[in-house]
């Protein structure tokens, strides 16, 4: 386990963190003394807890919209892999269908030729 010494809102804090974290966390803390020196920019001194509080707000706000994003990016992508599967049906049903009609004409191409191959007696006439 890793520890990080981070600064938030003037007041440092030793953290601990999986190994290999330590750069991660450190941009989390970072991010967040940002948010509360804008918020004491707009507001002006109102109290370090409310500070925090209204930071702590504001992200979660942003995970919030940030999850609603990810979830009608799921719906979208459900409904693309549903016209994918329904197209390549689709395309499979149109494949076969040719399939079918071009056996179709080649039987129908045998038939005429045996029928012009015959003579008027019904025997077959020699080729060439």
């Amino acid at each position: 386990m890793a520890h990080v010494s981070v600064t938030i809102n003037g007041r440092q804090y030793r953290m601990a963190c999986d190994d290999g974290q330590e750069h991660h966390l450190a941009r989390l803390a970072h991010d967040l003394d940002q948010r509360i020196t804008r918020l004491r920019t707009n507001f002006g001194e109102i109290g370090d807890m409310r500070l925090t509080v209204m930071a702590a707000l504001l992200i979660a706000d942003e995970l919030s919209e940030s999850s609603q994003r990810v979830r009608k990016f799921e719906e979208e992508v459900a409904g693309l892999q549903e016209a994918r599967r329904a197209a390549s049906e689709r395309s499979q049903a149109t494949t076969a269908a040719i399939a079918a009609a071009l056996d179709s004409a080649a039987e129908r191409i045998e038939r005429v030729t045996r029928t012009l191959n015959q003579g008027s007696d019904g025997h077959e006439l020699p080729a060439g």
